[in-house]
Formats: structure tokens, C-alpha cells, sequence
């Protein structure tokens, strides 16, 4: 991308793989929004040609990026950061969209109002009841890349995101210890609420539990320093136990065997954070501070759209 960036309009991406419908819903409600988004930018993974030529023929102004190999979700967000053309980018799943119609509104409100590195909402699942839109937050460690806005120019020179194909357990953990190493703050309110259209039932699958291991053996060798390496041992050995005591027991034996294989595949990706770093990040993730969005940030508010 050349040029400035525009910093009035907030963009939003989908990161999109086979799930054609899920994602034409995703770009209607994203369509309606009052105000929409200054453009909505859609990557499609691993060639999957039916969801672009769905997505182009239906939806004339999205710009339409495709992979042609497996990157992810994250390696997907990556290429979208990449071309946006705004500095606040709104990040959706293909099936995670905004409740409220003023939603865009409402993340330039707070961007104005609170500088954070990411701007992560509250986050509704199939069958659970709406949360209620509370003027409040906290300053966090980590966020939902399905339902974050991230500061463009920060998301880049952090890196962007290791585009790990099955990103369970590294994804966004990984860009929050860079941005935090950084001093880029996460705040995390309901104010921004954003629904995902899962049950989270595929957390469960073979794939998911083999990666959910790997990455924590991948993310170890990427971030930490040699001498919190056991740090790492011991996430790795907590999940095993929680994934063997909900009885989710095919792919533990895999995912233990992909670690070598993750970590070469990788390597060029490593930068390691200072152990102050990493400490200052965990104590985050145990005692985040709540704070009230000040008043003025709230005008405006409209009806919600899911």
C-alpha cells in the first residue's frame, strides 16, 4: 500500500476460508451498518475460488484477496492490514459480525477518546442472551481477532500475525506479548459487541486439539527466552491434563509430534521478548484494570442489528 493512511474512516476485514453463506451474512450486516465502513476488504485461504466468485459477484465494492496456499486466519488479516486504507481496521471472522448498526461509529467514538492498540469487543455465541452494551472497559492483555479493531500502523510494526494455518493457541496470544512489549495497550469493552454464529463445538475436533498443542510448543520457542522455557513446559503439560479430563483425546499424541516439525517451519519468525516483558504481560492477563468510557464518547447510539 502507498501513502497515508486515512484517519477518519475505519475499514473492516473478513478473514474467510469455504463458508460461502456465512460470509455473504457477514458483508450484509457489515453493508448495513449506518455508518458502513470505509471499505470492506475480504481474504479468501487456501484458493478457495467459490467463495471469492460468491462474494465478487454479490458484493461489487469489496476488494477480494486470495491465497492461494493455507496462511490462516492470521496470515489472511495479514495481507487485509497490509492493503487497508485506513488506520483503525475492524477484524471479523466469516461468521462473527456487529451487533449494533452504529458499531463503526462507535470504535471511532472510543479511538478518539482512549488510545489502545487494539479496541477488543464483547463477544455474544449461538444460544447465548445479548450482554448489554455498558459504557464501561478495562485495559487487558488479550483479544478476540474476530471481534477486535486493531491501530493499523501498530499491528505492522509489530509483525502481524504468524500464519499458522490451525491457529488455535498462538494466534492472538503471540501479537498481544508483541504489542505489550511494545507498550500497546488492549481495552476490552461490551460497548463494542460483536456476535459469532458457532457453538464453539469445533473446538473439539482431532485438528483443533493437535494444534492447540504444537502452537504452545511453536509460541515458546518464538517468544519466550531460553531461561522461562520451562514457562512453556509447564502451559504445554496444564493443557494436555485439561484436554485429557474433558475426554478429548484424539490428537493429544499428534500435536506433541508436530512441535518439531512447527518450530522449523517457523523459525524465521523468532523474536523473543524480555522476561520483563513477559512477566508485565502476564500480570495483565491476571489483573486487568476496569475504567468508565467518559461520557462524551457516547452520543449517538442507534438500535442493534443482530
Amino acid at each position: 500500500m502507498s501513502g497515508s493512511p486515512d484517519l477518519a474512516g475505519v475499514s473492516a476485514m473478513v478473514a474467510a476460508y469455504a463458508r460461502i453463506e456465512q460470509t455473504l451474512h457477514t458483508l450484509e450486516v457489515l453493508e448495513s451498518c449506518d455508518p458502513p465502513p470505509a471499505e470492506i476488504i475480504v481474504h479468501v485461504d487456501g484458493g478457495q475460488q467459490a467463495c471469492a466468485d460468491a462474494v465478487r459477484n454479490r458484493f461489487k465494492n469489496v476488494r477480494i484477496i486470495v491465497s492461494e496456499g493455507r496462511v490462516g486466519p492470521g496470515g489472511g488479516r495479514n495481507r487485509m492490514m497490509e492493503a487497508a486504507r485506513t488506520e483503525l481496521v475492524a477484524s471479523f471472522d466469516d461468521d462473527s459480525w456487529p451487533v449494533d448498526r452504529d458499531f463503526f461509529a462507535r470504535v471511532k467514538r472510543l479511538a478518539d477518546a482512549l488510545d489502545a492498540a487494539v479496541y477488543t469487543g464483547g463477544v455474544v455465541h449461538r444460544g447465548e442472551p445479548l450482554i448489554d452494551d455498558a459504557p464501561t472497559g478495562q485495559w487487558c492483555a488479550d483479544f478476540c481477532g474476530g471481534a477486535a479493531v486493531f491501530r493499523r500502523s501498530l499491528f505492522l510494526r509489530a509483525g502481524g500475525y504468524v500464519p499458522v494455518a490451525t491457529a488455535y493457541g498462538i494466534e492472538e496470544v503471540d501479537l498481544a506479548i508483541r504489542l505489550s512489549a511494545m507498550g500497546g495497550l488492549v481495552f476490552q469493552t461490551p460497548w463494542l459487541r460483536v456476535f459469532h454464529d458457532t457453538d464453539l463445538a469445533r473446538h473439539a475436533d482431532r485438528e483443533v486439539t493437535a494444534a492447540s498443542i504444537a502452537n504452545i510448543g511453536l509460541l515458546t520457542y518464538l517468544r519466550y527466552p531460553p531461561t522461562l522455557w520451562w514457562v512453556g513446559a509447564v502451559q504445554l503439560l496444564r493443557r494436555v491434563v485439561w484436554l485429557l479430563k474433558v475426554g478429548r483425546l484424539d490428537g493429544i499424541h499428534e500435536g506433541v509430534g508436530r512441535i518439531p516439525g512447527q518450530i522449523r517451519r517457523f523459525a524465521t519468525y523468532r523474536r523473543t521478548v524480555g522476561v520483563g516483558d513477559l512477566r508485565s504481560y502476564w500480570i495483565k492477563r491476571r489483573r486487568p484494570g476496569c475504567i468508565a468510557i467518559p461520557p462524551e464518547t457516547l452520543r449517538g447510539g442507534q438500535e442493534a442489528v443482530a
